[in-house]
């Protein structure tokens, strides 16, 4: 029993290794685009209808906690920019924001 549940253990960490996955997340459905939309407006904590400025002021809210160079981590910055674009992407008529735009306009 005990040896099985090593191997069981060591696949699993195998697994991790080379595909960069836990098998467990194999069985999860992949997002759709309305699930990504519903993380992104709660990660900036915004509602359903916000505009370009309150999504861009949510944005430089939380990039102040989890920037680089204030303690967060790359992961977390890069997470909240994938968020910001998102539902930048999502507004009616809005053009595509570039890597340069930071709304200082």
């Amino acid at each position: 029993m005990l040896r099985a549940v090593i191997l069981i253990a060591v696949a699993c960490f195998f697994c991790r290794w080379a595909t960069g996955k836990w098998p467990w997340d194999f069985l999860r459905p992949t997002p759709t685009r309305s699930q990504a939309i519903f993380r992104a407006r709660k990660l900036l904590g915004v509602e359903a209808g916000a505009g370009r400025d309150e999504i861009i002021a949510a944005h430089r809210r939380l990039v102040t906690l989890v920037h680089p160079d204030k303690g967060g981590t790359t992961a977390a910055m890069q997470e909240a920019n994938a968020a910001r674009d998102l539902l930048l992407a999502e507004l009616p008529g809005a053009p595509l924001p570039t890597s340069d735009d930071d709304g200082l306009r």
